[in-house]
């Protein structure tokens, strides 16, 4: 069997399964197991896939077709440009969430430059909320090399993924990670600049419409806002605060249509929101809030 022809017969079995862009997810496994870039096949579609790897590729594709996310299968996923490894015990990192620490690395490049900085003339700092693979406090580590990071997690297991993560990436000395439920294990006279996350949003009786990749394989407490996907909106908007230096920010990532509750959330607490920023489809996604200090 050529190249070509397993990129096909794979191609036809994904697209029974119900796999999403099944041309293209082939030819992602397909490039991981020969250990090559994907656009590098089209110059190999004649070569000769062995018995050995044909029936490694026929795993792999199995695995896809029982729609284990394709990440899990590579066992890796970029993110903002860097190379972060996924399982299941945390969310595999989205699109939409390098739009939020972008956000974040760039409001911290401003308080490390700027001489009326709230952190005068102690670096920055930031604390990721529910961090998961640690992407995002790894992209603010690498994208603002002066800040100091706190990321959380209530999942020891999510933790030593995260952690696993920094080191492979050099930012372990920068990033404390702290097991811990919300806030509960922090320092009473914790401060920091910026409070950013991605936390659950979506309504309990959604996590079963979700697609499989996302219902049967990412943490359900990644994911579970209660029931009207907001609990933990609330929960950061009533408590946050106290961890948050007079003129710091507060980032969080959103679902559809949700803007206009978490925005109320916030300000029933006295936030002022400063701005909801769109994802990349044009849809409102985060929300960035001051608690009142000014800028």
């Amino acid at each position: 069997m050529t190249v070509l022809e397993a990129i096909r017969k794979s191609t036809e079995f994904l697209t029974r399964k119900g796999v999403e862009s099944p041309r293209l997810q082939t030819e992602l496994l397909l490039a991981h197991l020969l250990d090559m870039p994907r656009m590098k096949l089209y110059l190999n579609f004649e070569r000769a896939v062995t018995p050995a790897e044909t029936e490694a590729f026929r795993e792999l594709i199995k695995r896809r077709g029982q729609r284990e996310p394709l990440q899990h299968i590579i066992g890796s996923t970029s993110f903002c440009g860097l190379e972060i490894a996924v399982n299941r015990y945390a969310l595999v990192p989205r699109q939409e969430t390098e739009l939020l620490a972008e956000h974040g690395w760039r409001f911290l490049n401003e308080l490390d430059v700027s001489s009326s900085s709230p952190s005068g003339s102690s670096p920055p700092a930031a604390l990721d909320l529910g961090t998961g693979t640690g992407c995002i406090a790894i992209a603010l580590a690498v994208h603002c090399p002066s800040a100091r990071i706190c990321a959380i997690d209530s999942s020891p297991e999510a933790l030593e993924l995260a952690a696993r993560n920094a080191v492979r990436l050099d930012t372990a000395d920068r990033i404390q990670f702290l097991h811990s439920d919300g806030f509960e294990a922090l320092p009473d006279k914790f401060l920091s600049d910026l409070i950013i996350s991605n936390p659950p949003y979506i309504p309990s009786a959604e996590i079963e419409t979700l697609q499989p990749e996302v219902r049967d394989y990412d943490p359900r407490c990644a994911l579970d806002g209660g029931p009207d996907g907001l609990d933990f909106f609330r929960k950061l908007a009533a408590g946050s605060r106290r961890f948050l230096k007079s003129r710091g920010r507060i980032m969080l990532e959103f679902g559809d249509e949700q803007e206009s509750s978490v925005q109320k959330i916030f300000e029933k607490q006295n936030w002022i929101v400063e701005a909801m920023r769109n994802d990349y489809n044009g849809r409102p996604r985060i929300l960035i809030a001051s608690n009142g200090g000014g800028s």
